[in-house]
């Protein structure tokens, strides 16, 4: 007999005369409909959660970065930046580098599939310097002993971010693209044949709670939620191969919805909720139900997105807001380095 594990909440295990009930938490069952992924530059988490993949972001580093027990890396990547070049300026670049991917390292121990590591977001609008960027820390990686099927190379899904992720994937580097939060985003990154995307759900609730005060949102009618479940559909009728990865929640209730998508990043304490909560966890999305849904293909080139993002004043604010944010992130890191060198 075969069971179903999103349609109950235990199953029966019998021994003998005796038997016991093994109850399956809202993760567990989460974990049979899509790849769990941590949202988290801190190692015990991700140990406590045992995710497929992990992804960073300059937020989440400068963080962990802040907390004693991570001073090593720092220490580390200062050492090996110092090796490198006696040009101050050259050291704080490399230190930079050498920090996201020793995170990954260390990361890579604990999970058995990827690790995202994330270009400099002000190289958002720079095609080639973000290729440049991705091929260092590719490299980085690579003397580490690590194959690069096991890197996410993290980018901002601006037109020439999503370019520089279509260059890199030819030659075989993996990408992610980030801050993305509208449907022809979604759609040029797939006609890149990108790795995979990381739509933002709570950022899109974030703007539309405060742009619509008086409007009321659940998880189901979440405008995040909903974005989410468009491009999944999009992306399984006209049969796109890039993997669709939900980020950025506010509350489970979003993830709730979302059972069932390729992949979701979810942040510790929206994991520990999970671990806790029983109940039945009923799978939302379906590939074959998605093959059926309406909707027309569309053709984007550089013009059109342009315009549709222009037109879309939430992706667009967002996607600006998204960049300045890790770029402040990052300079704040940079200072942490600074810092730390001088003492």
């Amino acid at each position: 007999m075969c069971i179903c594990p999103q349609a109950i909440t235990f199953v029966i295990h019998r021994s003998g005369k005796n038997s016991k009930q093994i109850i399956m938490n809202l993760l567990e069952q989460l974990k049979t409909q899509t790849k769990v992924v941590a949202d988290s530059g801190d190692f015990e988490s991700i140990k406590t959660f045992k995710p497929i993949d992990s992804t960073t972001n300059p937020s989440l580093i400068y963080a962990a970065a802040q907390d004693t027990k991570y001073a090593y890396l720092i220490d580390k990547a200062l050492a090996f930046a110092k090796s490198k070049t006696t040009y101050q300026q050259w050291q704080l670049s490399i230190a930079m580098d050498r920090l996201f991917v020793d995170f990954g390292l260390e990361i890579l121990k604990i999970v058995p599939g990827r690790v995202s590591t994330e270009v400099d977001a002000r190289l958002s609008f720079d095609t080639e310097g973000m290729v440049t960027k991705a091929r260092e820390l590719i490299e980085l990686y690579h003397d580490a002993g690590i194959d690069r099927k096991r890197i996410l190379i993290k980018v901002a899904s601006t037109w020439e971010g999503i370019k520089a992720a279509e260059i890199l994937t030819k030659e075989g580097i993996h990408c992610n693209l980030t801050l993305l939060f509208s449907m022809p985003q979604a759609i040029a990154c797939a006609e890149a044949g990108v790795q995979l995307i990381s739509p933002f759900v709570g950022r899109v609730l974030d703007w539309y709670k405060k742009n619509q005060p008086k409007q009321t949102f659940t998880p189901a009618n979440e405008p995040g939620v909903l974005l989410v479940k468009s491009i999944y559909n999009y992306y399984k009728k006209f049969n796109y191969k890039t993997e669709i990865m939900g980020a950025s929640f506010r509350n489970s209730g979003e993830i709730l919805e979302l059972a069932g998508c390729d992949l979701m990043t979810i942040a510790p304490k929206f994991l520990t909720e999970l671990e806790n909560t029983e109940g039945v966890l009923k799978q939302k999305l379906h590939a074959d139900e998605a093959r059926e849904s309406k909707g027309s293909k569309i053709e984007l080139d550089e013009k059109k997105f342009r315009w549709l993002l222009n037109e879309d004043a939430m992706a667009s604010e967002k996607l600006a807001e998204g960049i300045r944010k890790f770029t402040g992130d990052i300079v704040k890191l940079e200072n942490l380095i600074l810092k730390k060198k001088e003492e």
